[in-house]
């Protein structure tokens, strides 16, 4: 079977071809070497204005004559921010402080790009540097090794994102198509004198062996997707609460959902995409509880921006720059982080970003217990929500 044929069929991506540069390091706790990162990317530019929302705020009002959120209809996290009303499923969460939103991240120079933005944020770069290295990629790369561990990430749903350059990444297009498509596979060969095309082959059969071992523990996997939403997120993180639950050793599983690039009419498409993500994680949360997976687990959430200020002339937002983002899980210390952007003091009509963006990806090294000394992005201090 032809390489390209192979990744085909799958739906997978195991895409550098360049070889990793392990670092060595103290292995992991046992507690820590169990640990998952979900990542979910809200495509498009998610408006953290209406998601967190400053109903005190008169200049929010102002601004937003027909978008903002009536102020009796906002979820209250205390006497200044609530909850967009379709994120209601979040405040068990929230109750229970395993619910952290850290407020105002973004960039400096922000990039108002799709393609570019989400580029700065899948590689942890500056807006004016080019890397080819995914930021989790870089973390992995120096991260404590886990001999076990199967695949380092696995995304549902297209390309590696933040795992870019790194060839242990799986990329599940479409899940049930990989259950089905995963056992029908035979390795191909895997001598050759040459060394460039053996370093291909080595890297298509291992992607191979993942691919049937995750295929196999898949399907006796006790999850049930029918205690999930239907929607794109809740299919997603059904899958992803089956390969937690199956204990199937990878470090990352990146789920996305898109439409959130809301220029025209964004009440209802906004309502409609928070509602989605609210019922799914809240599903999450509740399967993993139910199997004692919960405290293993760190979710994060990431947008490659917000949107500006002021609603534009249809009803909707444009891209702007600085939005809240989300983590949860069992060692998660909720609690609002960071500090509220000011809307009486905006550049050019955009917010200032008070958090830069790579601190959440210290924060997460800090979750695998990468040392500080050996962090990419050590020099962006780790936000300290983590039990």
């Amino acid at each position: 079977m032809q390489r390209r044929d192979f990744i085909k069929l799958l739906g997978l991506s195991g895409v550098s071809l360049a070889i990793p540069r392990w670092a060595l390091a103290a292995p992991l706790s046992a507690p820590r070497s169990r640990r998952y990162l979900i990542l979910v990317e809200l495509k498009g530019g998610n408006d953290g204005l209406n998601t967190v929302v400053p109903y005190t705020d008169s200049n929010y009002y102002r601004l937003r004559p027909n978008l903002a959120v009536a102020r009796d209809k906002v979820v209250q996290l205390d006497h200044k921010l609530g909850l967009h009303p379709s994120l209601s499923d979040l405040m068990p969460l929230w109750r229970d402080k395993q619910l952290a939103i850290v407020q105002g991240v973004g960039y400096a120079n922000p990039n108002l790009s799709h393609f570019r933005s989400i580029e700065i944020w899948d590689t942890g770069s500056d807006s004016n540097e080019y890397l080819d290295a995914g930021w989790l990629s870089q973390l992995l790369n120096v991260a404590p090794k886990n001999k076990n561990r199967m695949a380092d990430g696995i995304v549902i749903g297209q390309g590696t994102g933040p795992l870019l350059g790194n060839e242990r990444a799986l990329s599940m297009q479409d899940p049930q198509r990989f259950l089905r498509q995963a056992g029908r596979l035979t390795a191909t060969v895997s001598q050759t004198d040459n060394p460039a095309l053996q370093h291909i082959l080595d890297t298509q059969n291992r992607v191979h062996d993942a691919a049937q071992q995750l295929a196999t523990r898949l399907h006796g996997s006790r999850i049930k997707p029918s205690d999930f939403p239907r929607s794109p997120i809740g299919r997603q993180l059904a899958v992803t609460a089956q390969i937690i639950n199956a204990q199937i050793p990878t470090a990352v599983i990146k789920v996305g959902l898109g439409g959130f690039d809301t220029h025209t009419n964004q009440a209802g498409t906004q309502q409609r995409m928070l509602g989605q993500l609210g019922k799914a994680l809240a599903a999450l949360r509740k399967s993993l509880q139910q199997n004692n997976k919960w405290d293993e687990v760190m979710v994060m959430t990431y947008s490659e921006f917000g949107r500006r200020v002021a609603e534009n002339g249809n009803r909707g937002t444009d891209h702007g720059t600085a939005a809240p983002q989300f983590f949860m899980g069992g060692g998660v210390k909720g609690g609002l982080y960071g500090k509220t952007p000011s809307l009486g003091q905006l550049d050019d009509g955009n917010l200032r970003h008070h958090v830069d963006f790579r601190r959440l990806y210290s924060t997460v090294a800090h979750w695998w217990g990468i040392k500080a000394s050996a962090n990419p992005f050590g020099r962006y201090p780790g936000i300290d929500l983590l039990g």
